[in-house]
C-alpha cells in the first residue's frame, strides 16, 4: 500500500489534511541559529539528540550549522541517520542483545559510531561483536549523575569499567556519557542549575580518578535543552546533546527560563487538526487524539487561543473545553502544540514543512519506530 501524504508542495496550509505533523520552517531555522548564537565564544561541541526529530534532513541541517554529529537512542535510529548521510553518530544508550550488537558492529563499517556501556558483561559482548566484524568500537562509560536510570555510579566504579573497556582488543575507551535527564524539566531555574552542579561534581570526581589511573578521558558528553548552557559553562563537558530545542513542546514551555542564559526557543512543531463534531456550545471534538499527539507529559495546547483547553484524548478524538471562545465550527482547522515532541514525532511518517502559510517540503521521518 502506498504511503498517504496529507499535503503536496505548494499547497496552502488550509488545504493540508488532518491530522498532520506541521513544521514551521521559519521558527525552526531561528531555533537552529539561536542555539549556535547562545554558545558563541565557548569551546564546546554540539551533538544534537536525533531522538527528538528522527529525520536525517534535520540532522544534516544541524550539522551544516556546526554540529559534529548526532546522538541516537537505538541502533535503528543510528542506521536511519547513517543511511541519510550522517557520518558521525553516538548511541547515547546501552545496546544489548546479539542481533542488535551485530547490526551495531556492521554499521561502524559505514560511519563513525560510538556506544555507551554500564556493565562489564555488555562490554565483553561488545568486544566479541566487534571482533566478529573486524572493527574497533568506541565505547563510552555511562555514569549516573542524578537521573537514577542507566549508568554506573561515578568514581571508582566508572574507572573500573573504563579499565575493562581499555583492556579489550576490539574496543576503545572514548570517554564518559553524563546526561542528567530528569534535570531538564525541573521548573525553577535555580533548582535546575543546582542539579547540574551536582552532576558536574560527579563528573569531575570520575575524570580525576581516571587521570590518576592513567586513562585519558577525551570526551565528556551530555546535557539537554533545559540545561545545556550550564554544562557548557562548567568547562568539564566537551560536548552537549540538546534535542528538543528545535521544536519546543508544551512541557518545556512550563520551565522557567529567566536568568538561565538559555534563549527562549520558539514552538515550531504542531499537530494540524480539524473540528469533527460540536456536540454542545462548550465542547468541540477534534480528529487528533492519542494516535496523533502523545500525552505522556500532559495534554496538547491550542497554539493560538489561550482560552481553549484540550482536556481529554481517546484513540481518534480530542475533546476541547471552549470556555466561551468563539469559532471552532465543524470543519475548522487549527494548530496544537504537542505535550511531548519526541513520542509525538514517532506517530507520523512525515513532516509537512510550512513556510509563510504554504507547504515548502515534506521530510520523511525515517528513524521512527518503537521495537528495534
Amino acid at each position: 500500500m502506498p504511503t498517504y501524504l496529507p499535503a503536496t508542495i505548494g499547497m496552502p496550509l488550509s488545504e493540508v489534511d488532518t491530522p498532520a505533523l506541521i513544521l514551521d520552517l521559519n521558527a525552526f531555522e531561528r531555533n537552529l541559529r539561536r542555539l549556535q548564537d547562545s554558545l558563541a565564544g565557548r569551546s564546546i561541541r554540539i551533538r544534537p539528540h536525533a531522538k527528538s526529530h528522527k529525520c536525517p534532513q534535520i540532522a544534516l541541517r544541524q550539522m551544516a550549522l556546526g554540529a559534529v554529529g548526532v546522538c541516537c537512542q537505538k541502533v535503528s535510529e543510528a542506521e536511519a541517520m547513517v543511511a541519510g548521510g550522517v557520518p558521525d553518530v553516538l548511541i547515547a544508550n546501552e545496546v544489548v542483545g546479539a542481533v542488535k550488537l551485530r547490526r551495531l558492529a556492521a554499521l561502524s563499517k559505514q560511519a563513525r559510531v560510538a556506544v555507551c556501556a554500564d556493565n562489564a558483561d555488555n562490554v565483553a559482548a561488545l568486544d566479541a561483536a566487534a571482533r566478529d566484524f573486524g572493527v574497533r568500537l568506541d565505547v563510552l562509560v555511562e555514569i549516573n549523575v542524578g537521573a537514577n536510570r542507566c549508568g554506573v555510579e561515578p568514581g571508582e566504579a566508572g574507572v573500573r569499567l573504563a579499565q575493562r573497556i581499555a583492556a579489550c582488543t576490539n574496543l576503545r575507551f572514548a570517554g564518559l556519557q553524563a546526561y542528567h535527564g530528569s534535570a531538564q524539566h525541573i521548573r525553577p531555574v535555580g533548582e535546575r542549575r543546582a542539579a547540574v552542579e551536582t552532576a558536574v561534581a560527579k563528573v569531575k570526581q570520575t575524570t580525576l580518578l581516571l587521570a590518576k589511573a592513567g586513562i585519558a578521558c577525551e570526551r565528556v558528553t551530555g546535557a539537554g535543552t533545559g540545561t545545556y548552557l550550564f554544562e557548557a559553562a562548567s568547562t568539564v563537558y566537551h560536548e552537549i546533546q540538546p534535542g528538543s530545542y528545535i521544536f519546543m513542546d508544551a512541557d518545556y514551555a512550563k520551565n522557567d527560563w529567566t536568568e538561565s542564559g538559555i534563549p527562549r526557543f520558539e514552538h515550531s512543531l504542531f499537530v494540524w487538526t480539524t473540528v469533527m463534531s460540536r456536540p454542545t456550545g462548550e465542547r468541540a471534538i477534534v480528529d487528533a487524539g492519542l494516535k496523533a499527539s502523545s500525552i505522556d507529559s500532559g495534554m496538547p495546547r491550542v497554539a493560538d487561543d489561550g482560552a481553549v483547553e484540550y482536556v481529554k484524548a481517546s484513540d481518534e478524538h480530542g475533546v476541547l473545553k471552549l470556555n466561551g471562545a468563539a469559532g471552532y465550527a465543524v470543519g475548522d482547522k487549527f494548530r496544537l502544540i504537542p505535550g511531548h515532541c519526541d513520542p509525538t514525532v514517532n506517530l507520523y511518517d512525515n513532516y509537512v514543512c510550512i513556510r509563510d502559510g504554504r507547504v515548502e517540503a515534506i521530510w520523511p521521518i525515517t528513524a521512527r519506530g518503537a521495537l528495534w
